[in-house]
């Protein structure tokens, strides 16, 4: 298995399963002098972890991070930092029960693909490297790359916008920072977080789950960020979101909502505000045009599938015996993943951004083009 790594000069490399030891992460491009500490780190993961709410799998792991590598005094050294998060909560009668169904394919689960790819060999704790366990290292490293960025004045927030159809109504950036932790599906409009919350419960009664929308937002994020054709910047965004394992669709800006618009109306017109600069009077764009940022928010939407385990029972394949059969479930489970993928999205906006940022300084160091009009 390769492709573990994220990023090109701010690189995160992750390894570990559901119900392995734990987790390492190695995060590459780190500056010097930083200060960073796990208490950096932890809020993140607690707002990733399970078993804190009704509404998400009763799994009872602490994602303690612990930083083993680069850091002496409480600041950066320069060398590669690594942090370690350990499972603790893998109690055999879990295992037991994933053992009792590992020949038989979880509809929705990445058990088939993962067998045609690595035949009786792959790990069937939990799902392996294809549990939605492995995105804790993915926020450990974007807890990092959010220290870096706080240096630069950006910030990234993301919030649940759509749950099942139930949409949140537009909100100011200020507002939606405000609200959105106020509740525990991590909607801002307070009032149809409570109708997400209540549908969420509801579904959970069936033994079935949801799926939803989550939008997440970069401000102060400076023009000029972003390589042309194969590493444009909304590229390289889209590329660290599908790689989330419960993603199925991304969208900037206005999205697939430009469909529907003339040219006239799509198109973000400029204008020279008071303070001399350049400015654009709607963002449907998402801050990104030609794959570079023009130094307006940056807006990205994903599309986040119903969690794949549920409790019914379902017709499946039993692989060693190559017959249909029916799965009986017996897993811990989330009857909506949205609320806590909120965490893992911002962090991956956050690596890419940092990995571009990085790019950009670079290469403006190199070429030593007098801009003014930055």
């Amino acid at each position: 298995m390769f492709g573990n790594t994220f990023g090109r000069l701010f690189r995160v490399t992750t390894c570990g399963e559901s119900y392995g030891e734990g987790l390492a992460i190695i995060v590459d491009g780190v500056p010097a002098g930083l200060p960073l500490t796990e208490a950096d780190i932890q809020p993140d993961l607690d707002r990733r972890r399970p078993g804190t709410t009704p509404i998400d799998s009763p799994r009872q792991e602490k994602d303690q991070v612990k930083i083993i590598a680069g850091i002496m005094d409480g600041v950066t050294t320069g060398a590669p930092v690594g942090m370690v998060i350990y499972n603790v909560d893998r109690q055999q009668i879990h295992v037991d029960q994933y053992q009792s169904y590992k020949d038989i394919f979880r509809p929705g689960h990445a058990e088939y693909t993962y067998f045609i790819k690595y035949g009786f060999f792959t790990d069937w704790r939990g799902a392996g490297r294809a549990s939605g366990r492995e995105t804790a290292g993915r926020v450990a490293g974007g807890a990092v790359a959010k220290k870096i960025l706080q240096r630069e004045n950006i910030e990234v927030v993301g919030y649940v916008k759509e749950l099942y159809g139930i949409r949140a109504k537009e909100m100011s950036f200020e507002k939606i920072k405000e609200n959105r932790h106020k509740n525990i599906i991590n909607c801002p409009d307070l009032e149809t977080a409570e109708k997400m919350i209540k549908k969420t419960l509801e579904i959970k009664e069936e033994g079935d789950t949801i799926g939803g929308v989550i939008e997440i937002i970069a401000r102060g994020v400076p023009a000029g960020l972003g390589e042309p054709v194969f590493d444009k910047l909304d590229a390289n965004i889209a590329k660290g979101m599908m790689s989330i394992g419960a993603v199925k669709g991304v969208e900037i800006g206005a999205g697939f909502g430009a469909t529907k618009m003339k040219g006239s109306e799509n198109n973000d017109i400029p204008y020279i505000d008071k303070d001399g600069k350049i400015k654009f009077k709607t963002n449907n764009s998402g801050g990104i045009l030609g794959g570079i940022s023009n130094g307006d928010n940056i807006v990205v939407r994903i599309a986040v599938k119903p969690t794949p385990t549920i409790s019914k029972p379902q017709q499946s394949i039993d692989m060693q015996k190559m017959k249909e059969t029916i799965l009986s479930p017996i897993t811990r489970r989330d009857p909506t993943i949205c609320a806590r993928i909120v965490a893992v999205a911002e962090a991956m906006l956050a690596m890419v951004i940092v990995d571009h940022l990085m790019m950009a300084k670079g290469m403006d160091a190199i070429a030593k083009i007098d801009k003014p009009w930055k």
